[in-house]
């Protein structure tokens, strides 16, 4: 049935060790569809299956190992043959040339150490290549993206001169097969990164800016009121005169009208008990009378 072919096949040697190849189902396949991949090349006596399948999201993964002579110096194309048991699923072939599909290792094991103002960087080498077939790029920055470089390498080992023995750096390698070697433009994953050194911090910086002038304002202030106190207790002020003895004579004056206030309030108060006293003597004494004329 046409639209039932696998489509979209990607493979990738990894390492020169294994194969990884994905694809996706045929628009007109079935959802249940079991593809099956089947691979041979020039010195295989009968074709080979490949057993090691997984699906993800609708996209089909099978690995299986290749491997070829170290001795030999031209690798021979790949056949592969996808299809299912059934005879509804149109069958896809592709030939591979396993030279464009080659992808190294990731670094492993990568070290650095510091000498002077020199970082010496250095990491482990695949065995599964052939002598001088790769080359890495070491990339390193000092804490700030924008200005990562990369530089690139023969050996498994490099030196960064004249770094910043204030600032901390970050490294990590990758390897890419070389052309005269593969005509893959693949490269490995980078490796994970490893720094030397310490960076200063700017927020402690920051901080220490922002502090050491506070603490100076605020202990100049202290000071300011410490020495106007003092200076209050050793030179007090001199009173002026004029205040003394408008003082003086206000409290004075205030005083004798207090005193001559006091004189009127006692002699009106004597004036009134007086005449209480009076009254009660003339309001009794004919009440005595009486009461004498009524016993005789």
């Amino acid at each position: 049935m046409p639209g039932t072919a696998a489509v979209d096949l990607s493979c990738v040697w990894h390492n020169l060790e294994y194969m990884v190849c994905t694809w996706r189902p045929g628009e007109n396949a079935s959802s249940d569809t079991n593809y099956t991949l089947f691979y041979w090349f020039d010195g295989l006596k009968n074709r080979k299956k490949c057993n090691n399948y997984s699906v993800d999201q609708g996209i089909f993964e099978c690995i299986f190992n290749l491997s070829f002579p170290k001795v030999i110096n031209t690798y021979p194309a790949i056949s592969i043959l996808i299809t299912d048991d059934s005879e509804e699923i149109r069958p896809l072939c592709a030939n591979k040339n396993p030279t464009t599909l080659v992808k190294p290792a990731t670094p492993r094991r990568v070290t650095l150490s510091k000498i002077n103002d020199e970082v010496y960087i250095e990491w482990s080498e695949s065995n599964t290549f052939p002598g001088n077939c790769l080359f890495y790029e070491v990339e390193y920055h000092n804490g700030d993206l924008d200005t990562a470089q990369i530089i690139k390498v023969g050996n498994n080992f490099t030196s960064i001169p004249s770094v910043d023995p204030n600032m901390k750096y970050v490294f990590k390698v990758r390897a890419k097969p070389k052309p005269e070697c593969y005509s893959s433009k693949l490269s490995s994953d980078w490796s994970e990164e490893k720094s030397i050194g310490e960076k200063t911090d700017s927020t402690f910086y920051f901080v220490l800016i922002i502090t050491v002038p506070l603490i100076v304002a605020v202990s100049m202030i202290i000071l300011l009121v410490y020495l106007k106190r003092l200076k209050i207790l050793i030179l007090p002020p001199v009173p002026d005169p004029r205040e003394i003895l408008k003082r003086m004579f206000g409290e004075q004056n205030e005083d004798s009208q207090s005193c001559a206030k006091d004189d009127s309030v006692n002699t009106y108060d004597k004036l009134i008990k007086e005449e209480e006293i009076h009254s009660l003597i003339l309001t009794e004494t004919p009440e005595y009378v009486n009461s004498e004329k009524e016993n005789r």
